[in-house]
């Protein structure tokens, strides 16, 4: 097996240590969006138990993520009722997805705790990530930069219509 040494993710590793400051409040970023910012913040839809959001630093255009009001790291932690609603928000999210981005493909997952990859670890939270042949390309090894394709104001007026036209569909 071939491996490659990739630097420039030191900087990156060296911030989850374990003398990160944690909010003062103890509140993850996600917690507590009060609806008159959902377009400011980015909140597409809203159910009963979770939400679905745009990731605002997307690992590719149309990246989303679906989390739990409630704020907990862990999923056994979450009733059955709300582990529904991800699911059934994560197929939701997918099928906007499509009318808006069309993407080839998804990566769909969780990342549990700070060594998993999760960089807000204290809320569960789902990403929905959109998958295009060609999308990894070498400018974020040698320019530290990701390119995306689409600006996250007008991804964001795509997607909010196709949510709304999706859920009323659904409510006929």
């Amino acid at each position: 097996m071939n491996r490659m040494y990739s630097p420039w993710r030191e900087v990156y590793m060296q911030s989850f240590k374990d003398d990160k400051p944690a909010a003062e409040d103890g509140k993850s970023v996600f917690a507590d969006i009060p609806p008159e910012e959902d377009e400011k913040r980015f909140v597409l839809y809203r159910a009963k138990k979770c939400f679905i959001i745009m990731n605002l630093y997307p690992y590719n255009c149309g990246h989303l993520m679906v989390i739990p009001y409630q704020q907990t790291p862990d999923l056994l932690e979450l009733d059955k009722e709300t582990k529904l609603e991800l699911m059934e928000l994560t197929d939701l999210s997918i099928r906007a997805l499509k009318l808006t981005v069309r993407p080839q493909g998804f990566n769909v997952g969780v990342n549990l705790g700070s060594i998993a990859g999760g960089s807000i670890d204290n809320h569960i939270h789902f990403h929905i990530v959109p998958r295009w042949e060609g999308d990894t390309n070498f400018m974020p090894v040698l320019a530290d930069a990701k390119v995306l394709s689409n600006d996250m104001r007008s991804t964001y007026k795509s997607l909010k219509k196709a949510f709304t036209d999706l859920t009323q569909a659904e409510e006929q």
